[in-house]
C-alpha cells in the first residue's frame, strides 16, 4: 500500500528528474495530476511582457480544447484577469482567490474558458529561482474542489521545484553557451577529439567525427586516431607518447595536409573527468580548411583586391611557409615571390608576414 509520504516522495523525486527528461518535467506532472485527482496539471513559463505566444507550457492531462485555446490566444488573453506576475512566491491560489464573481470580466473568464476546459476548480502557485526565472505550477479539475491536504502538498513542493529550476536554468545557460561556442568553432573549421595513451578515441565532436570519415589524410583502425601517411603517423604517436608521460608537456602542432589544409594541435589533458570511465591523455584540436587552395585564393582576391598569383602566395604565407618554401610550392622563383609579397603587403596593409597572418585569420575568410 502506498502511503501519502511515499506518494509525496515519489513526486519530489520526479521534480529533480524533470530537467533531464526529453519531455521536461513530464513524469512530475503526471505523478502530481494522479495524486491530486486532477484532470490537468501544468508548469508554465511566462514572459514578463505577457505575450501569450511566447509562453512555454508543459502539461499533463486534458488541456483546453483546441477551439478554446485559439479563442484565448486571439481574444481572451487581452481580458485575462489573472495577475500572474503579481502572485506571491510559494503562495497557493484557488479559483475563489483569483476570480471575483461580482466582476463581469472575471465571470466571463470563468464561464467562457475555465468551465468549458474542465478547470473550474484551480490551484496555482508561482515559484521563482534566484536568478529571476519563474514558473507557474497549476492543477485543475471540474470538481469537487481540492482539499486542505492537497494545498499542503503543493506548498511542500515549492522549495524542491525552486532548486530544480535553479539547476535547469544553469544547465540551459551552459548548453546555450556550448552551442554558441560549438557553432563558432565549427564555422572556423575547428574540431576536437580526445584520445588515450594508445590513440584510442575516447570522445569527439560531430564535426571531427565527420572529418575523420571523409578526409583521406586520416584512416580508421579500430577506433584509433591514425594518419594515412606512415611517417606523419609515427610523429603523431611519438608526440602522444611524450604527452602521456608528462601532463605538463607543451602543446605540439602537426601539419597533416596542405591542400586542403589540415593541421592538428595536441594538448595534454590537465584534469580528469569524474564522469568519464576512460582516461584521455590529450585533446587533439583539428583544423581543417574545407575549401581548396583555389577557393581560398579567390576569396582573398575578393577581400584585398589581390591578383590570383598574389592571392595564392598570400595564402601560402598565411599558413606559415617561408618565402622560399612558398615559392617552391607554387613553382615561382624566390625573386618573383619577393616582388609579389611587396604588392601583397601594400594591398593588405600588413607590415610583415606575421601581420598578414593575423589579418587573414581575423578576416571574414575564417568564417567562409
Amino acid at each position: 500500500m502506498v502511503t501519502p509520504i511515499d506518494d509525496a516522495a515519489h513526486i519530489i523525486a520526479a521534480i529533480y528528474d524533470g530537467p533531464f527528461e526529453d519531455a521536461l518535467w513530464q513524469g512530475f506532472l503526471n505523478a502530481l495530476r494522479r495524486r491530486m485527482r486532477a484532470s490537468y496539471a501544468s508548469l508554465i513559463f511566462r514572459p514578463l511582457d505577457g505575450t501569450p505566444g511566447k509562453l512555454i507550457e508543459l502539461c499533463s492531462g486534458a488541456a483546453s480544447p483546441p477551439h478554446l485555446k485559439q479563442l484565448y490566444f486571439e481574444q481572451l488573453y487581452k481580458r485575462d484577469p489573472l495577475p500572474y506576475h503579481q502572485y506571491r512566491n510559494d503562495q497557493i491560489y484557488s479559483t475563489a482567490d483569483l476570480l471575483d464573481p461580482a466582476d463581469p470580466v472575471h465571470r466571463a473568464f470563468l464561464k467562457d474558458l475555465l468551465i468549458p476546459s474542465g478547470m473550474a476548480c484551480l490551484r496555482t502557485m508561482r515559484v521563482t529561482e534566484e536568478s529571476g526565472v519563474g514558473a507557474w505550477l497549476s492543477v485543475a479539475r471540474s470538481g469537487p474542489d481540492f482539499r486542505c491536504e492537497d494545498d499542503a502538498l503543493i506548498a511542500s513542493l515549492a522549495p524542491h521545484l525552486r532548486r530544480a529550476l535553479r539547476s535547469f536554468v544553469a544547465i540551459e545557460r551552459e548548453q546555450f553557451k556550448a552551442r554558441m561556442a560549438a557553432n563558432a568553432i565549427r564555422r572556423l573549421n575547428y574540431g576536437w577529439v580526445a584520445v588515450d595513451a594508445k590513440a584510442q578515441i575516447v570522445d569527439q565532436d560531430q564535426h571531427t567525427a565527420t572529418l575523420l570519415e571523409q578526409v583521406s589524410a586520416f584512416r580508421s583502425t579500430g577506433g584509433r586516431l591514425a594518419l594515412a601517411d606512415s611517417s606523419l603517423d609515427r610523429r603523431f604517436r611519438m608526440t602522444l607518447d611524450l604527452i602521456a608521460d608528462d601532463a605538463g608537456a607543451r602543446p605540439h602542432a602537426l601539419t597533416v595536409s596542405r591542400d586542403p589544409w589540415i593541421d592538428m594541435l595536441l594538448v595534454p589533458v590537465q584534469h580528469r573527468q569524474i564522469a568519464s570511465s576512460a582516461r584521455p591523455v590529450a585533446i587533439v584540436y583539428v583544423h581543417a580548411d574545407s575549401r581548396s587552395t583555389a577557393n581560398r585564393s579567390e576569396q582573398l582576391t575578393d577581400l584585398f583586391g589581390l591578383l590570383p598569383s598574389e592571392a595564392r602566395l598570400a595564402l601560402a604565407l598565411s599558413r606559415g611557409l617561408s618565402i622560399a618554401d612558398a615559392a617552391n610550392a607554387l613553382g615561382l622563383t624566390v625573386e618573383t615571390a619577393r616582388n609579389y609579397s611587396k604588392k601583397i603587403y601594400a594591398k593588405t596593409g600588413a607590415r610583415g608576414q606575421s601581420e598578414l597572418i593575423r589579418f587573414i585569420l581575423a578576416s571574414t575568410l575564417a568564417l567562409a
